[in-house]
C-alpha cells in the first residue's frame, strides 16, 4: 500500500503553466505573466489575492522557467536578519535571485525597507504574496518598484477540475475507486481555497479502506469536517465569526474572552493591523466619552503594531484588549450620529440660519449673512444662548449622554448651559 509523505495539496502542486489551473488573465495564452516568463526578464512583483489561488505556486513556476536561484521566506516567522542573509548570498554568488516572501503584509516598514536597495541594484527580484490590499500594506517606496498582479478567486469549475486531476493523477488516490456524487459541501467548506479543498478531500478519502469504492457526498464531507480541529480562515465565515466574538467580548467587558479570541486570531495568522483597526473603531463606538483615553490607547496600539510587527505586537494587542474590555462603556456618540443621519434623511436640506452663515462678501452681509451672530468667547463662561440648529428642528436632542461618571458630568454641564431646551 502506498503511503504519501506529503499532503495532497502539495503532491498536486503544478510545476508548469500548462498544469496550472485558474488565473487565465495572467497565465492564459495571452496572459501578462506568460509573456513575462517567455521574455526571461522578470520584474519584482506583488501577487495580491485570497488564500489558495496559486500565489506561491506561480512564484515557483516563474523561478523554474527562467532558471533563477529561488529563496522563500514567510513574513510571519522571519525578519530583517533572514532577508539580509538572502541578499548577502546573492551578492556573493553574483546571481540575481528570486526572493519570494509569503504574507509580505506582515513585514513592518523597516523590514520592507531592508529590501529596497537590493531590489534597486538588481541583486534580487522580489515576489511578494499578500491577501491584503498592497496599497495599504506595502510601503510606497517598495510598491513603486514592483508590478502588482491581482489573482482572482478560483471558480467552481476550477475547483472541480482540481479534484478531477487529483483523482486521475495522484498515486495514493488511485488505490480507491472514487465517485464525486455531491461536491457542494466540499466547495463550500474550502471557501475557494485550493489547498483546503484538496486536503479536506484527502481526509474524506482516508475514512475508507484501500481498494474500496468511495462515494463523495455532502453528508460524508460534513461528518469528516466536524471531526477536525477548528481552523481559522482569514477570509471565510469563521474569520468574521471570531472577529465578531472578539469585539462582542470587549463590548461585554470580559477581558478573559477577549484575550482568548485575540489568541485565536493570532494563531490563525490574522493581519495584526486588522485586529488593531477593529479595536480602534470599538474604542469610539462602544466606549466613547465614557473613557476618551481608550481611543488614544487604541490609536497608539494601531501605530505601535505597524512599527513593531510580529511577534512582539501581540503584547501590545493584548494590553489594549484588556484595557478596552475593562473600561466603562458608552455608545452615546455612536447613537448620536446614527440618529442625526436619519434626521437628515427625513428632513432634507434645511437652510442654515442666517446668523450662522459665512459672509465673505458685502452682498452676503447685506443679505443678513452672519448678522446677530454672538461670538461665544465674548460672553461669560465662553457661552451665549443662541440657536445653532435649523428652525424646523431647533429643539431636537440628538446626543443623549450615557449613565457613567464622565458623561454624567457632561449632562450636568449641558443642563447648566441650556436649561430645559434639550431636556438634559
Amino acid at each position: 500500500m502506498f503511503e504519501p509523505s506529503l499532503p495532497l495539496a502539495e503532491r498536486m502542486r503544478p510545476y508548469s503553466l500548462e498544469q496550472f489551473t485558474g488565473q487565465a488573465h495572467l497565465v492564459g495564452e495571452n496572459g501578462v505573466l506568460r509573456r513575462v516568463i517567455s521574455s526571461g526578464i522578470v520584474p519584482s512583483m506583488i501577487f495580491w489575492g485570497p488564500p489558495g489561488v496559486g500565489k506561491t505556486t506561480l512564484a515557483n513556476i516563474i523561478a523554474a522557467q527562467v532558471k533563477m536561484p529561488f529563496q522563500m521566506l514567510s513574513a510571519v516567522s522571519t525578519g530583517v536578519k533572514d532577508v539580509r542573509e538572502v541578499i548577502e548570498r546573492a551578492k556573493q554568488t553574483g546571481k540575481r535571485t528570486i526572493l519570494f516572501i509569503d504574507e509580505i503584509h506582515h513585514f513592518n516598514k523597516s523590514q520592507q525597507d531592508a529590501l529596497l536597495a537590493a531590489v534597486e541594484k538588481g541583486q534580487i527580484t522580489l515576489i511578494g504574496a499578500t491577501t491584503e490590499n498592497p496599497s495599504f500594506e506595502v510601503n510606497a517606496a517598495l510598491l513603486s518598484r514592483c508590478q502588482v498582479y491581482v489573482l482572482e478567486a478560483l471558480t467552481e469549475e476550477n475547483l472541480l477540475e482540481l479534484l478531477r486531476q487529483a483523482i486521475a493523477q495522484d498515486k495514493w488516490l488511485q488505490q480507491f475507486t472514487i465517485h464525486l456524487k455531491e461536491t457542494d459541501k466540499l466547495l463550500l467548506l474550502s471557501g475557494g481555497d485550493a489547498r483546503k479543498l484538496l486536503n479536506l478531500f484527502e481526509l474524506v478519502v482516508e475514512m475508507s479502506d484501500v481498494g474500496s469504492t468511495v462515494e463523495i457526498t455532502d453528508e460524508l464531507v460534513q461528518h469528516v469536517a466536524q471531526t477536525q480541529t477548528a481552523r481559522y480562515d482569514k477570509v471565510g465565515e469563521q474569520h468574521y465569526d471570531i472577529a465578531s466574538a472578539f469585539i462582542k467580548s470587549l463590548r461585554g467587558s470580559d477581558p478573559n474572552a477577549a484575550v482568548y479570541w485575540l489568541a485565536r486570531m493570532l494563531e490563525g495568522g490574522e493581519n495584526l493591523k486588522f485586529i488593531a483597526r477593529r479595536m480602534l473603531i470599538m474604542a469610539s463606538e462602544d466606549i466613547g466619552n465614557a473613557n476618551p483615553t481608550a481611543m488614544i490607547l487604541a490609536n497608539n496600539c494601531f501605530q505601535a503594531v505597524a512599527a513593531v510587527g510580529y511577534p512582539e505586537a501581540e503584547i501590545i494587542l493584548s494590553q489594549t484588549a484588556v484595557y478596552l474590555a475593562c473600561s466603562a462603556k458608552s455608545n452615546a456618540s455612536y447613537m448620536a450620529i446614527k440618529t442625526a443621519r436619519q434626521l437628515v434623511r427625513q428632513t432634507g436640506d434645511l437652510p442654515v440660519p442666517l446668523h450662522l452663515r459665512n459672509a465673505p462678501t458685502n452682498l452676503m452681509k447685506q443679505q443678513g449673512y452672519g448678522k446677530n451672530y454672538e461670538y461665544s468667547h465674548n460672553y461669560e463662561n465662553h457661552f451665549s444662548v443662541q440657536q445653532y440648529l435649523p428652525d424646523a428642528i431647533s429643539y431636537k436632542k440628538l446626543y443623549e449622554p450615557a449613565n457613567n461618571p464622565r458623561e454624567n458630568e457632561m449632562r450636568m454641564q449641558l443642563r447648566k448651559l441650556w436649561n430645559d431646551k434639550y431636556g438634559y
